[in-house]
This record gives C-alpha cells, sequence and structure tokens, in this order.
C-alpha cells in the first residue's frame, strides 16, 4: 500500500473518529484496493478451475481407479459448488461498491448466498489418491473461502448486508458507545 493511500486512509479514520463516528469496516475495504485483490483473485480461481475441470482434469480423471472416479466427481462438485458462491458473494460486494444495485437489495441477494465449508480435504477419506491439480485448487479454494467467510463477517459487525450464517448484527462499537453515552451523559466529549 502506498504511503498517500495510507495516509489517506489514516486521515478519513482520524477526521471520524474527531467527529465521534464509528468507521465501516466493511465500507473501507469494500472502497479499497484490497477489495480489488481478493476479487481478481477470486475470479481467477474460478477461471483456473473450470480450465482445469475442462481441460487436464478430465484427461487425469480417467485414469483413475473405481473409488477415486467417485470421490474425484463428488470433489469437484463441491469445488465448483463452493467457487460459485464464492464468486456469487464477490459480484454482489462488487455491485453494491459499484452503484450498480442498493444495499436492500444487496441483501437479498446475500441471504441467497450459503458459505459453507463442507468437505475439507482433511475429513475426506482418500483425499491423498486424488489428481494434485484437484487437490491444489480445493485446497485453494478454502484459503479462499476461509478469507471471504471472515471478510463477510468482519462486514456483517459493520450492520452491512446480511453475513456469515445470514445473521443480522450490530456495529459492537457503536453500540458500546450508545452505553457509554447513555452512562455518562455528555462528560464523553
Amino acid at each position: 500500500m502506498s504511503k498517500s493511500i495510507m495516509s489517506n486512509e489514516s486521515c478519513v479514520g482520524s477526521q471520524a473518529a474527531a467527529l465521534g463516528v464509528t468507521v465501516s469496516f466493511g465500507e473501507q475495504f469494500q472502497a479499497s484496493a484490497n477489495f480489488d485483490v481478493v476479487f481478481k483473485e477470486g475470479m481467477a480461481l474460478v477461471e483456473r478451475t473450470a480450465s482445469y475441470l475442462d481441460g487436464k482434469g478430465r484427461q487425469e480423471s480417467k485414469g483413475l481407479v473405481q473409488p477415486t472416479t467417485v470421490l474425484y466427481a463428488t470433489e469437484s462438485m463441491r469445488l465448483t459448488t463452493r467457487l460459485l458462491d464464492l464468486a456469487s458473494w464477490l459480484l454482489v460486494r462488487r455491485a453494491l461498491k459499484d452503484g450498480d444495485i442498493t444495499s436492500e437489495e444487496a441483501k437479498v441477494k446475500r441471504a441467497r448466498i450459503k458459505l459453507q465449508g463442507l468437505g475439507r480435504p482433511s475429513h475426506t477419506k482418500g483425499f491423498d489418491d486424488l489428481p494434485e491439480g484437484l487437490q491444489g485448487l480445493v485446497e485453494e479454494s478454502f484459503l479462499l473461502h476461509d478469507r471471504i467467510v471472515q471478510l463477510d463477517r468482519a462486514m456483517n459487525l459493520d450492520g452491512q448486508i446480511g453475513g456469515a450464517d445470514n445473521v443480522t448484527a450490530i456495529n459492537p462499537v457503536a453500540a458500546q458507545m450508545q452505553r457509554l453515552s447513555a452512562a455518562f451523559g455528555s462528560k464523553l466529549s
């Protein structure tokens, strides 16, 4: 991150703090270059996976023995489903960022997205028998999944669009500030 970006972000944060306004992590992250990086990484993983499954993966699956062919089919379907959910989340966030949809529209769209972490490689019997290409993509997809779930939860705490597991949460900092203000009144200024 360049110094100018850092100083601009810290100025925004300092100005908000001076005004007694809570800065939204979700809005800050969504508007940042960091979101664009996560978006590009996610979409690149979707493209690499599609290319692998249509090409080299298809060839590698033909040489597998019977129990592993079923596992290959299962894991490729889980991978595809996981990546579709992650890509949907990224696209909803980008559309909100770009002003293509409202917060309410984003909330409705987000409610349809299930960010489930099913089928972790460490829990899948025979995972090591799968082709390395598929194993790598599955593992990458879970790294992306974990990042997005973490971002989703953090953004949800800001009171942004529906978050992880579709639970509506409030901003804990703002709630605490309200309690302090109620307890101490104008003495906080």
